[in-house]
């Protein structure tokens, strides 16, 4: 296995990270946006308003996209484990 090999593969596994963690994250920081921004024109100052709504929205955001999350890392090591053989050998 060449260094080429190893830096395509830790290349490809950070893709799937970052698109495993981005509708999680996007949604988290768009409803905490707007709790900020609730929070901001009514002046309620308490940190654990945002806590429910984040929590629930990223509920959601996995219900919505968990299957195509699934899909993504199932893919991503079917397609590992079929090089293995090319890469020992």
């Amino acid at each position: 296995m060449t260094p080429d090999t190893v830096i395509d593969i830790a290349r490809q596994a950070l893709t799937v990270m970052v698109l495993l963690a981005a509708p999680l994250l996007l949604t988290a920081l768009a409803v905490g946006l707007l709790i900020g921004m609730f929070q901001a024109a009514t002046q309620i100052n308490e940190m654990t308003l945002s806590f429910i709504p984040k929590l629930l929205a990223v509920a959601v955001a996995i219900l919505v996209a968990g299957p195509w999350m699934l899909r993504l890392i199932l893919d991503f090591t079917q397609r590992l484990f079929e090089r293995i053989p090319s890469l020992v050998g």
